[in-house]
């Protein structure tokens, strides 16, 4: 316990509330223009309710290809005087959020898109034919049939964050990666790396455990 001293454990708990204010930030983000864009792909795409080639090429192909195929590090380190010009600042946990929410944008959209092309098409036919227009049939058959899938999509997407955000620290954005590497690494304290690592454990098992309860409160399958 003597590596657990009063100056630590503060800076644990403040690593930890960082960490959780860039995921949260990032993750409320993230879902709404994630969610937008992933049913612009789908309703777009071949078969959807009213393609467009053109559009959908651009948006699957340069917005979500090309960036998810950056690696995260490098997009982080390469977003930096992006960050700082949006924020006013490139150091801490809302500016490390600007590159985490661009980071998983594209990820959360095909996430989304899966799901809404799993929604039978017998659904989405039943209520044009009722008389439904293509944005109420997005709404009320669309987006509440592929909810479960939806759900488990921003479920993945805030564990990925959660690992992320100890990425994002390393390069100054804070939080429990930062406390791992100035407590734990650089200071060779193995209990503090260790104390870290349980707490991000800790963290990616209760957004688990949440967003399956609520996937399967949604499924009325």
């Amino acid at each position: 316990m003597d590596f657990f001293t009063p100056t630590v454990l503060k800076a644990m708990w403040v690593a930890t509330v960082e960490t959780l204010q860039m995921v949260v930030i990032s993750g409320i983000v993230t879902v709404v223009i994630g969610l937008l864009l992933g049913i612009l792909l789908h309703v777009t795409g071949k078969g959807g309710l009213r393609p467009v080639r053109w559009l959908n090429a651009i948006l699957s192909a340069v917005i979500v290809n090309i960036t998810r195929s950056i690696p995260f590090a490098i997009l982080m380190v390469a977003l930096i005087p992006f960050a700082g010009m949006l924020v006013g600042t490139s150091l801490g946990p809302i500016a490390a959020s600007v590159s985490l929410t661009i980071g998983t944008v594209p990820f959360f959209a095909r996430l989304v898109e899966t799901a809404l092309r799993d929604v039978s098409s017998g659904k989405v036919d039943a209520a044009l034919v009722m008389g439904s227009t293509k944005l109420q049939t997005i709404r009320k058959v669309l987006v509440p049939e592929a909810m479960p899938g939806i759900i488990a999509a921003i479920t993945t997407t805030m564990v990925t964050l959660i690992g992320y955000s100890a990425m994002a620290g390393l390069v100054g954005g804070g939080g429990l990666g930062r406390m791992a590497y100035t407590y734990g690494y650089a200071r060779y304290s193995m209990p503090i790396m260790l104390a870290t690592i349980v707490i991000i454990v800790i963290l990616v098992q209760l957004v688990q455990i949440i967003g399956d309860v609520i996937a399967r409160k949604v499924d009325h399958r």
